[in-house]
This record gives structure tokens, sequence and C-alpha cells, in this order.
């Protein structure tokens, strides 16, 4: 009897440290975060000049670490690894080229430059929070074990609440219309979240570099702007300059 009321103990013991260990890289997140976020925000306030020189850096910084996984690839890979490099180059370029045009309209490119950023970022954070709490299926357990519809969800939810925000700082917008330019951003972002994780599965790596402490690389950290910058680009074109992308 004695050995039978003994066991549970040490289970009931560790389940409080394995629940530890789902959040165990927060706090390195956090601060990583708290410091490069106001960075990217500042960057994209002051305006063109800063926002350019600054996804200049981050464009430079993807390119070598895609550069760096394409050298590294594993061997069934290498005979494709100059094709690899350019088409990822060419990615990187589009993209941060979407970017800087997305803020260079001098009427609504600042809010449409941090509606983009912030939906992003909102979804990242949701996915994280959301797919830490609840757990539940994976969303793509091929590619990405750790994702969970739950996280996606909750991320798409959390861009949601975001985009409504800030919303409010322009002109009076339909809230429906809100919530859906940020809930296709939000997919688009994981979409392109799970590439970059189907990218780095198949070079055999888990993260792109260990440049930012708890995110990994540049790629790691941008893949979701990456991807959704350019449909946010395209959403601006065809609705005009000095218009909002929610309007």
């Amino acid at each position: 009897m004695a050995l039978g009321l003994a066991d549970p103990k040490p289970a009931a013991e560790h389940k409080p440290v394995s629940e530890r260990r789902r959040w165990t890289d927060l706090r390195t997140r956090f601060l990583s975060a708290s410091v490069l976020g106001p960075l990217a925000l500042l960057c994209l306030w002051l305006g063109n000049p800063a926002w350019l020189l600054l996804v200049t850096i981050g464009a430079i910084g993807v390119a070598f670490e895609w550069v760096q996984l394409c050298v590294a690839a594993t061997p069934r890979l290498r005979m494709s690894r100059v094709l690899l490099t350019l088409a990822g180059i060419a990615y990187v370029g589009l993209t941060s080229l979407a970017l800087v045009w997305l803020r260079a309209d001098s009427l609504a490119g600042r809010l449409n430059a941090l509606f983009l950023v912030l939906v992003v970022w909102a979804t990242d954070s949701g996915g994280y929070v959301f797919g830490r709490l609840l757990g539940g299926p994976r969303l793509a357990p091929r590619i990405s074990p750790g994702k969970t519809w739950a996280g996606a969800a909750g991320g798409v939810l959390l861009a949601i609440l975001a985009g409504l925000v800030l919303g409010t700082f322009g002109p009076a917008s339909d809230p429906g219309r809100i919530a859906a330019v940020a809930a296709v951003l939000a997919i688009i972002a994981q979409a392109g979240d799970l590439f970059e994780s189907f990218v780095k599965r198949r070079f055999g790596v888990k993260d792109s570099s260990r440049l930012i402490p708890g995110h990994g690389g540049l790629l790691d950290r941008l893949d979701g702007v990456l991807a959704a910058a350019p449909v946010a680009a395209l959403q601006a074109l065809v609705l005009g300059p000095g218009v909002l992308l929610w309007q």
C-alpha cells in the first residue's frame, strides 16, 4: 500500500516541470522582441530613409542566411544548390521591394506598413501562446511538429484584434472588412512560416541561424512578413495611392 500511495507523487511533481518546459524560451523570446520590435516600429514611423535602411539590412541578413543554408545543404540537395540559392535571393528581393514600396506611399504608406507588421506579429504571438496553452491536433506534423490548429486559429484571432485596434486610427471603416484583410494576411503569414519550416526540414536544419536569441535567425523571425508583404503590396496597388488596405 505504501508503494501504491507513493507512485502518484512523483508524477504530480513532474507535471509542473513538464508545463514549465513548454515556456522555457518565453523570457528569451520576449527580451529579443522588446529590443527588435521597437526598433522596427521606430524606423517605420520615421519615414522612408530609415525604413529603407532597415529593410536593406534585413534583406542582406536573410539572403546571407539563405546562402549559408544552401552551401550546407544535405547531399540530396547539392545538385540544385545554385538554383535554390538564386530562387531564395529573388524571393527575398521581391518581398523587400514590396515592403519598401508599401511604405513609400506618402498618404497611406505609414499605416499600411504598420498594419502589415502588427498583424503578422500578432499572428506569430497568437500562434505561440494559443499553441502552447491549448495544444491539440498538429497542423502539419510532417513539416512543423510544434504547430497546432489551436495555435493557427489563435494567431488569426489575435491578428484580427490587432487589425481592428489599428483600424480605429484611420478613417471610419467597416470592421468586417478590416477583420477580413487581417485574417487573409494572417493566413498568408502562417503559410510562409510553414513554407520556411518545410525548406529547413529539407535542408536538415532547425533554425536558419542563431542570430536572435529565442527566435533563431532573421529568416525564422521574418518568414511571415516575407510571405505577407507581396500580398499587402498587391492589395495597395489595386486600391490605388493614398488608400488604406482595409478601406
